[in-house]
């Protein structure tokens, strides 16, 4: 009998979870005309309903996957009616103003996701960021899963997009232009990302072809919206790489709303795994806010703040690095004295104001400042043997170095202070006419740069590596004395004082219309930017850009649901700071803005694959480049020529299947051709720092059907090795080899003890709304993966090693997370 009634438990369970994963839930708050909140209105979808609270709030569960009209109804009060398809599990917030004035508000039918579509934009919802697991997870953590997107360092947030570098691409958030640190040169000094991902609501991203409403760079657009509480809300994230927390709300009149989050963060758990013995002593944190205040109901203020502290301490010990082959077996074996400091300060601040003029036309104005210090201090000295390791099995120094056939030993040293002060003013404006958009904005920023780089690296052993490749240090021995001087291998020294002004602005517009009984959407517009550099010992300089942009969007009248999309034009890229300095520190004011011809064929197909929504998007891409500013690429750290003598292009595709795989999550698999070259003073083509041949991705979500609590989530990437390895200062043209295929596969297994529908309601547990516990393997099929080599020479054979720096190994961690 005690089978049977658990059996019969079981299977009610199961049925109640299949059915409750088919549902998605609507909440918000409900004003009158003067944005005071109205309890005890009707909410009702179907044969569900319920009232809002006193302080207006409501929270309603309706069906999945089918179109559900929610009517809000007050005696005194017009309704007011919604339409909406949501996804199972999907959250939507909606908060409507009912009316006296009126006779009806109508249907509303949300159509955002569909615009995004039309206009080339992914969409992610913050949940599957929040889920996903990686050595750095966030936002960058799941762009790197897809196609077009380059990423071979797990430790760093910043990603290449269709064969351009880490500074080509554009971040928002609400529509305010975010910065990032200059002077980081790996990926363990970055810390945090500036996107916080507590705080996000939506997140879209444009590979390419983006319109002309988004700033001056050449490769891609991330624009991030924080969101605004509807009542108080709670969230704590804690786990073995640190801990976030944040908290948000809403006033009792419903004008303010404030969300708060804050980070901190210690890479040691990756660190301490590598092949580097160390002290390492990292403190990364971060306090971010995002305020909004209705003034009137037809004005609102939103202010954005952020502060970030990264103490970067660094002291390596020993280091042993295996490799070669089974029949020929080295190592790398060196000893450290000396430490590095580092530190990087950013302060961050934007108010935005948001006037409803009419209903027809909208005004912003947006004015933000960054500031940032950073200092790089460090002075390590190198004693190295490379030689042959012991293979004999059962020997106690089985793995050692047993012959030396190399000593010699390095000095690398550094003080390098940068201060800048960025400054933005802007205006833009929104003005609908039936079915068409004009926007424009004009925008103006003032950079304020003091830089101070001194840096040497002095190498005592010509058995250690080569002297710099410059035709001035030729070695003809013995054949012809050598009489060059003795000099570092590598030294920079300069000191830079820039302002950079720049005026830029775009007008765009957009239709939507028919052809014949086919979806016709219509875009165009120009962007325009003048600069001018000038500082102490500078010429000042000065040089204007036309950008011109379009994109046609047609979706056919055909029983599968699928459009096709062109866009494309003139993307510039005005020079910043970094792209000023060239190799020796000097700046050079008359660097062009690069060039980039770029087109972009798209396709996207949504259809229903067992009964449950997917969807494939196409594109295909081609980009030509002028006025190229060579670079090279040195684990995160890029060093511009700061000339404009190269051409370049890129092509390739990207496809993405998205969709539930597993009922109620969302999962996608991706593969990415790319192929990108540059002719540097018309000497041919060869390959890009970013030319990632192949790149195939997969983000998986699924759950134990019996035990739908326990949730799993899946990173994998495959991408075809980079180009680079080389010496630094030496000539691109004769080290055109490539890294190593790039492979990691990171696993989150997690279990929900409380959520919505287990909920405790006494005891300690009764204030939680989500309380799961968790347990993650990066890197689960321990491959070593590297980024750059130290090139080391054989002085008995003069054979030169190119000897990997290896990323992180296999790491456990252990996770919380909570809402409140």
């Amino acid at each position: 009998m005690k089978t049977l009634q658990f059996t019969l438990l079981l299977l009610f369970t199961l049925l109640t979870t299949l059915v409750s994963a088919q549902t998605a839930t609507i909440k918000g708050l409900v004003f009158d005309e003067n944005n005071k909140p109205i309890s005890g209105v009707n909410v009702v979808a179907g044969d569900s309903g319920t009232l809002t609270t006193f302080e207006g709030a409501y929270i309603l569960e309706i069906p999945s996957n089918q179109d559900v009209t929610i009517v809000f109804s007050y005696m005194g009060f017009k309704d007011a009616r919604l339409t909406l398809n949501l996804k199972p599990n999907e959250d939507f917030e909606f908060n409507p103003t009912l009316s006296v004035s009126i006779e009806q508000i109508g249907v509303v039918e949300i159509d955002i996701k569909k615009r995004k579509r039309v206009e080339g934009i992914t969409s992610l919802t913050p949940e599957t960021i929040r889920r996903i697991p990686g050595a750095n997870a966030g936002v960058e953590n799941v762009l790197q899963s897809f196609g077009g997107v380059n990423a071979n360092n797990e430790l760093s947030t910043q990603y290449a997009v269709r064969g351009g570098n880490y500074d080509e691409n554009l971040v928002y958030v609400n529509e305010i232009e975010v910065y990032r640190p200059f002077l980081i040169r790996s990926g363990q000094q970055e810390g945090l990302s500036f996107v916080n991902s507590d705080l996000t609501s939506s997140v879209d991203f444009s590979a390419g072809g983006f319109q002309a409403k988004f700033g001056d760079k050449l490769s891609s657009v991330l624009d991030i919206t924080y969101r605004r509480p509807t009542s108080f809300e709670a969230s704590l994230d804690a786990s073995l790489l640190g801990a976030s927390v944040s908290v948000g709300g809403k006033s009792k009149s419903g004008r303010l709303t404030g969300i708060v989050g804050l980070r901190y963060r210690d890479n040691s758990l990756f660190v301490n795994a590598k092949e580097t013995e160390t002290n390492f002593r990292p403190k990364f944190a971060d306090a971010q806010t995002y305020l909004t205040y209705k003034v009137s109901s037809k004005f609102e203020l939103g202010i954005l703040g952020n502060v970030s502290i990264n103490d970067y301490q660094y002291e390596p010990l020993t280091r042993q690095t295996n490799f070669g082959t089974l029949a020929d077996p080295r190592a790398l074996l060196v000893f450290y004295e000396g430490q590095e400091e580092d530190r990087y300060n950013t302060y961050f601040g934007a108010l935005k104001g948001t006037y409803a003029v009419s209903d027809n036309y909208t005004a912003k104005f947006i004015g933000s400042i960054y500031q940032t210090t950073e200092k790089e201090y460090y002075d390590i000295l190198a004693q190295y043997l490379l030689g042959e390791v012991n293979t004999n099995i059962g020997d106690e120094n089985l793995g050692e170095v047993e012959f030396a056939e190399g000593i010699g030993g390095q000095l690398t040293h550094a003080r390098n202070d940068l201060d800048a002060l960025i400054m933005n003013f802007q205006h833009k404006g929104i003005y609908d006419i039936k079915d068409s958009r004009i926007e424009y904005g004009i925008k103006y920023t003032r950079e304020d740069i003091r830089d101070r780089i001194q840096e040497y690296e002095i190498i005592d052993s010509a058995g250690f590596s080569i002297r710099p490749p410059l035709e001035d240090y030729a070695n003809d021995q013995p054949y012809e004395a050598y009489d060059s001087p003795i000099v570092p291998y590598t030294t920079i020294r300069a000191q830079n004082d820039v302002q950079i002004s720049r005026i830029s602005g775009f007008a765009q517009w957009s239709k939507r219309t028919t052809l014949g009984n086919n979806e016709l959407y219509l875009n165009a517009g120009v962007r325009a930017q003048n600069w001018n550099v000038s500082g102490e010992g500078i010429k000042s300089t000065t040089q204007t850009v036309f950008s011109p942009r379009a994109q046609i969007t047609l979706k056919p009248d055909w029983d599968m649901d699928m459009l096709f999309r062109l866009s494309g034009g003139f993307y510039h890229q005005p020079p910043f700071y970094r792209e000023l300095r060239d190799s020796t520190g000097t700046v050079r004011p008359g660097v062009k803005a690069q060039q980039s011809i770029h087109i972009v064929f798209g396709n996207d197909y949504s259809f229903d694959l067992w009964e449950r929504p997917f969807t494939l998007n196409s594109e295909v891409y081609y980009k030509s480049l002028t006025d190229v500013n060579p670079y090279t690429l040195e684990n995160v750290r890029i060093r511009y020529r700061a000339n404009n003598n190269a051409i370049a292009y890129a092509y390739g595709v990207d496809l993405r299947l998205a969709g539930e795989f597993v009922p109620g999550t969302e999962s996608w698999v991706s593969f990415g051709y790319l192929k990108t070259e540059e002719n540097i003073d018309d000497r041919g083509y060869i390959f890009r720092p970013t030319d990632q041949r192949l790149k195939f991705g997969v983000l998986f979500q699924d759950y134990v059907k019996i035990i739908p609590d326990l949730k799993m989530y899946l990173n994998m990437v495959y991408n075809t090795g980079l180009p680079g390895g080389s010496p630094s200062y030496a000539d691109p043209y004769n080290f055109q080899t490539r890294l190593n295929d790039y492979k990691r596969a990171d696993l989150g297994v997690s279990y929900v003890l409380i959520h919505d529908k287990k909920r405790k309601d006494s005891g300690i547990f009764k204030s939680f709304k989500e309380l799961t516990i968790g347990a993650e393997i990066f890197n689960i099929f321990d491959v070593q993966n590297s980024i750059t080599n130290t090139f080391v020479r054989d002085v008995y054979t003069k054979v030169q090693y190119a000897i990997p720096n290896y990323l992180t190994p296999r790491v456990f961690n252990v996770r919380i997370t909570s809402r409140f």
